[in-house]
């Protein structure tokens, strides 16, 4: 198994709770993450979950989906209600229509089994990033490769180099770029940008990528989350 990268997002172990009725996954990713530095609470079910967010507060949730009894999108919908604490779905269930669900009712990102735990442990930490970012003002200028973006000034630099964008660029970037690593509809691209149709923000999504990928067929940064949007890769 691979080495446990250690959690940096937070200046202390990040407290994580991890709900799954599988007893043998549920120990091996309790000492996986707790190898990579993080204290790890479990339980096998929701309503054992649910006493133990009745007395301490968590970092983060990891909810495995197909449970018994209440399943983790009953569990994530009902702390979303009343916490913003980052949630993780896992689950054996890959449907695109699932990982909508799980999306839209909250989740902070969706896992799907059979998964290696050093991924999990590398997307937890990235979330935990964003939280502590989310704490503070936006940042002005983002980074993502060897890009920067200038929010207020409406700039991109490419290790330095200005790179040429149309309005319309400058406004889907500014959008994406003050929510960083997050997923933003293709509705709300569209109504931000005054685009009108979501066609038309493919349309300019596909321009971006040739200004900023390598590969605009294999991006990097401005990575597609299908059936949901688009999201910005920043570092």
């Amino acid at each position: 198994m691979t080495a446990a990268p250690a959690f940096d997002a937070l200046d202390r172990p990040p407290h994580l709770l991890l709900v799954d009725d599988d007893d043998r996954i549920r120990e091996l990713l309790k000492r996986y993450l707790s190898q990579a530095g993080a204290r790890v609470s479990a339980a096998s079910d929701a309503a054992s979950a649910r006493r133990l967010l009745d007395s301490v507060d968590f970092d983060l949730l990891i909810l495995d989906v197909m449970m018994p009894v209440e399943d983790g999108f009953s569990l994530a919908e009902s702390v979303r209600r009343t916490s913003k604490v980052p949630i993780v779905l896992l689950t054996a269930r890959g449907m695109p229509e699932d990982r909508i669900r799980g999306l839209s009712i909250g989740a902070d990102d969706y896992v799907p089994k059979p998964f290696e735990p050093v991924e999990l442990a590398l997307r937890i930490n990235a979330i935990l990033r964003r939280t502590v970012a989310a704490r503070g003002e936006t940042p002005e200028t983002v980074t993502f490769g060897p890009f920067a973006f200038n929010s207020a000034r409406g700039e991109l630099q490419r290790d330095g180099a200005p790179v040429r964008l149309t309005e319309a660029e400058v406004a889907m970037l500014r959008i994406l770029a003050a929510r960083p690593g997050e997923v933003v509809s293709r509705e709300e691209l569209a109504k931000r940008t005054g685009a009108g149709l979501e066609r038309s923000v493919d349309v300019q999504v596909t321009r971006l990528r040739r200004k900023m990928e390598v590969d605009p067929r294999a991006p990097v940064f401005l990575q597609t989350v299908r059936g949901v949007g688009y999201r910005l890769a920043a570092d």
